[in-house]
């Protein structure tokens, strides 16, 4: 009976604090769940990285080709990320699109690109440890560039290497395509004396 009881006064002081919570809501708009009393089902997804949002989506852009991708929302990261790869080009012209909510871009692509996306956590990266960590995160030395977010900015490794710096990074990008064709050239080479020769070869062969 004492347990009956305990339990059913449990339960009837639970539905005065769940009323009492929706009632503060209904009248004075403050959160109750600010105050942990009352939860409500519905709960909404926070977007963590915006950079590796908009890195993701070019990449499935890329792999579906398509020739525009839209990226939003965006902050002054992901504008200086993308401008590093334009110098470097592997992405085309963007649009920046003010929406008052975040903004947006409208990325062109050109095809050059076959990964890129966010390293986490951002390390601590100096100029003796440039070279690990290329060799950690890049498929080679010569393809590739890393992004950090240095004292002079966001830069590529090869310009945090000329200014003397380290940082850390942020993310990476690279294409493996130009490595896998090979351009044709003309060599001059001297005559054969195979070639001088005349053939042996009856002309009715």
């Amino acid at each position: 009976c004492f347990f009956f009881f305990f339990s059913s006064r449990r339960r009837h002081t639970r539905c005065r604090e769940v009323s009492w919570a929706r009632r503060c809501v209904q009248e004075t708009g403050i959160n109750a769940e600010y105050m942990g009393i009352y939860q409500s089902r519905e709960q909404k997804m926070v977007l963590m990285n915006v950079l590796s949002n908009c890195l993701k989506a070019i990449v499935n852009a890329e792999r579906a080709g398509k020739r525009q991708v839209l990226l939003r929302p965006v902050n002054k990261i992901v504008i200086k990320f993308l401008r590093i790869m334009q110098k470097k080009k592997f992405v085309g012209e963007f649009e920046i699109v003010d929406d008052r909510r975040g903004k947006k871009i409208v990325l062109d692509l050109l095809g050059r690109l076959n990964k890129c996306g966010v390293y986490s956590p951002r390390f601590d990266i100096t100029i003796k440890g440039m070279d690990r960590i290329m060799d950690y995160v890049l498929p080679s030395r010569q393809i590739g560039y890393i992004v950090l977010t240095t004292t002079y900015g966001i830069l590529d490794h090869e310009e945090a290497v000329k200014k003397q710096t380290g940082g850390k990074i942020l993310g990476f990008f690279y294409q493996l395509k130009n490595s896998l064709i090979h351009k044709s050239c003309l060599l001059y080479t001297s005559p054969s004396p195979r070639d001088l020769s005349t053939s042996r070869m009856p002309s009715s062969a």
